[in-house]
């Protein structure tokens, strides 16, 4: 595991995984993620059918968890659009919405062996986080 970034409560990481995705998987996506961006998280938020699948992650790291519903997320402008459906890219639309208004994309979908990830800053002229 390589150094990270001292913790910062302004950055989420948004996850987005297949239902069978190992734990280490989920791990490794999210340290190159926070690698990447060269920043610490201090929330995971999610697809809420996702939720006990990263809980575990969460847990260990000390970060809340944040999981949303198909419509919460349905509605978020993101970058990246799921081709077939056309909806948002989960793990850019959680890291979006747990951020709140104003939150800024700083690390765009990335994409790992069964698992996506994108982290968001909160907008801290507005009071964010």
């Amino acid at each position: 595991m390589s150094p990270a970034a001292a913790p910062d409560p302004g950055f989420v990481l948004g996850v987005g995984a297949r239902s069978a995705v190992p734990d280490g998987e989920l791990e490794r996506a999210a340290e190159a993620a926070m690698g990447l961006a060269g920043v610490s998280v201090t929330v995971l938020a999610t697809l809420d059918r996702r939720a006990d699948l990263v809980r575990p992650l969460a847990d260990r790291r000390g970060w809340t968890l944040l999981a949303f519903t198909d419509a919460e997320l349905a509605g978020m402008p993101t970058p990246n659009v799921v081709r077939l459906t056309g909806a948002p890219s989960v793990c850019e639309a959680a890291a979006l919405r747990a951020a709140g208004p104003g939150a800024t994309l700083i690390l765009p979908k990335r994409t790992y062996p069964g698992v996506t990830v994108a982290i968001a800053a909160y907008d801290r002229s507005r009071g964010g986080r």
